[in-house]
């Protein structure tokens, strides 16, 4: 009699059982044991770390710095993250913990490159809206720099989920925030992201 273990006359491979656990994909390490093998000096590990979290080290970035400076940036913060290695106490918030050491860069790099600004008159804010054409639309370099001028909180989760397309459940993965956070500042951050753009005489 045949059985359950009897092969496929078709393809001649086992079916039953057997089969489904010999074709089932194996469960991919968490961010924790990634984090626990690459403080134990494992650079494969660390590898993995990267791809994972490049997206969201460089959108996070993008909220505090210009574009080319969050490109150069992102190598710098893993190189960090790399050498610091030692100061994960906690491998559940890795990806907190890589954002903590993006923004001090990115805070680092707005120190060097502050510089005396003039602050026009409201009148001269007025004039330059209201050159602009109706209905006149803002690109991508002038929303990443109203952005930046949001609050830190509002600024790096717009950044993740307008920019890099994470989703709230990722953003608030990554970034160690609860799903009503994310949400919070994302609808808040919204609604300051529109009135900035009306303010600047956009559409």
């Amino acid at each position: 009699m045949m059985g359950a273990w009897a092969s496929s006359p078709k393809t001649g491979t086992s079916s039953g059982p057997v089969a489904a656990v010999r074709w089932m994909e194996p469960e991919p390490p968490s961010d924790a044991s990634l984090a626990e093998r690459a403080r134990a000096g494992d650079r494969a590990a660390f590898e993995h770390l990267h791809q994972r979290f490049a997206r969201t080290v460089h959108g996070l970035l993008l909220a505090h710095v210009p574009p080319n400076d969050a490109d150069d940036l992102v190598q710098e913060v893993f190189l960090s993250a790399w050498r610091r290695l030692e100061t994960l106490r906690d491998v559940e918030r890795v990806g907190a913990w890589l954002l903590a050491i993006a923004r001090n860069a990115a805070l680092a790099i707005g120190r060097r490159a502050r510089t005396p600004e003039l602050v026009p008159a409201p009148e001269l804010l007025s004039s330059a809206a209201a050159s602009r054409p109706p209905q006149a639309t803002a690109d991508g370099a002038e929303i990443l720099g109203l952005m930046r001028e949001l609050p830190e909180a509002y600024r790096e989760t717009l950044a993740l989920r307008l920019v890099e397309g994470l989703s709230g459940p990722e953003i608030a993965a990554a970034t160690g925030l609860t799903h009503g956070s994310v949400r919070v500042n994302l609808h808040r951050g919204l609604q300051l992201l529109r009135e900035r753009l009306r303010q600047e005489g956009y559409a």
